[in-house]
Parts: C-alpha cells; structure tokens; sequence
C-alpha cells in the first residue's frame, strides 16, 4: 500500500472519531480544524500524483537498472515534435510521448513518425482540460475514449498509458482509468518547461539534478496552447548528453515498466 493511501485511511479514521467524540459546545473548535486538514490531505492526494493516494500511479521505473524514461507532454506538434524527434533519434534514445487527441487529429503524419521511430505512445487527454480532474466520470470517460480512438485510427494500437492533464488524479480520475485499464504514469523530475516564462538554463538545470537510475522525466515537445516551442526542446540535447556521459539508458515506458 502506497505512503499516500496510508495517509488517506488514517487521516479518515481521524475524522471520523473526531465526529463521535466532539461535544456540541466544541465541535467547531475541534472539528473545523480536523476538517481543514482532512481537506487539505485530500487536495495533496490530488495535486501530487506520486502520492498515489486513490489508485496506483507510476512515478518511477521499476528495477534497479541504469535506466530513465524521458516522457513528453502536450503534442504532437509539426515543427517541435520533430525537433525532438531528431534529437532522440541522434542520442539511439527512445522515449513516451502523451499526445492530447485534438492535436492527434490535426497532426496524424506526426504520431505516424513517433510510432514509426519506436517510441511509445501514452494519451493526455482529448485536450488540456485544466478542471479535468473535477469532471463527472461520464465526461472524463468519454474524453479519454476519444484521445484513445484519435490514436488507434493513426497507429492501429489503442494506448494503455494515461497521464491527466496537470496530472491530477482525484478519485474520480481513478475511477475513469479503472474502467478503461489505463495504467496512469506520473513522475519523478519535472523541467517546468511547459511555462511560458521558462529558460532553457533552468530546465536543463532542474532535470539534471533529478537525473538518476529509474527517473521518469517530465518534458514538453509542444505548447499546451499556441506554437510556441516549450524550452525543453531547446535543453534536450544538453539532458541527453548528461544522460549518455552517467551512462542512463533512455527507454520508452510499457503498463508492466519499460521496453526499449
């Protein structure tokens, strides 16, 4: 059982004797506070995936092995897709890649060139819905079976690796997973690439000091919005030289841990 499902069950229990044992004259002194924090516990559920507090999440690789998984986010895009495709392609690495649908059915030659290139394929949603994570499950349902239709009419294959938007996963975004079989992938190092104010020198610098055996490495190769090129594209190279030089193999993530 995960750290975060543990704090979920205890910090239940919590509340709930707290309910049996506060008096009518105490209860606001004694259970607003009890009540803050059980909320409080519930929204670090939520907003850190790694947590794993309602559902397995994958957030590092499993093993021991000199490995790391470099995951990108948002696209596909025409032009900085490729970009980081060529890179990868001159590295021998390999890599997953969570597209959004909508960009899927705008870009399909794009997504035909990932697959082709051996890499894996994840979804991100049919597009970045930042309110994802509070969606009734039909929604998040029906969103999610798009993304994944989007993929299977390009490549032929239905993804089985999902990564919310903003990575939240509340209960209800486990719920939905559930019910497709999706394994939801998280991660160990993020670049912050994907905001608009980032540098290339802090991306660079963030991941490498997270650079380790079983990291898996949270990138952009598109802009959640516009065309704007994430500064990850631009550090690429310098993490994956770093990556070759610590002798970390860069790998694509498969539901039972990676392949190559």
């Amino acid at each position: 059982m995960s750290a975060g499902r543990v704090l979920f069950l205890v910090s239940t229990l919590a509340l709930a004797a707290t309910v049996v044992v506060v008096t009518v004259g105490d209860a606001r002194a004694i259970g607003l506070p009890v009540l803050g924090a059980y909320v409080a516990v519930l929204l670090a559920g939520v907003m850190i995936p790694r947590l794993a507090m309602f559902a397995p999440v994958m957030h590092r690789l499993p093993g021991t092995r000199q490995e790391i998984a470099l995951t990108f986010d948002d696209g596909p895009n025409p032009a900085s897709t490729r970009e980081v495709l060529a890179q990868l392609a001159h590295f021998e690495a390999h890599a997953t890649f969570f597209v959004l649908g909508e960009k899927v059915r705008a870009a399909p030659e794009v997504l035909r060139e990932i697959a082709n290139a051996g890499h894996a394929i994840g979804i991100h949603g049919d597009w970045h819905d930042r309110l994802f994570s509070l969606r009734h499950p039909n929604r998040m349902v029906a969103d999610i079976e798009r993304a994944l239709a989007a993929v299977a009419a390009v490549t032929g294959k239905r993804p089985t690796l999902f990564r919310p938007p903003i990575g939240h996963v509340s209960p209800r975004t486990a719920a939905a997973a559930r019910r497709l079989g999706l394994t939801l992938v998280a991660w160990s190092v993020r670049g912050r690439d994907g905001l608009a104010g980032a540098t290339t020198e802090a991306v660079q610098r963030r991941v490498l000091a997270g650079l380790r055996p079983g990291a898996i490495v949270l990138l952009h190769d598109a802009a959640e919005r516009g065309e704007r090129a994430p500064a990850g594209v631009a550090a690429l190279p310098a993490i994956l030289e770093e990556a070759a030089r610590r002798g970390l193999r860069c790998v694509s993530i498969s539901p039972s841990g990676v392949q190559s």
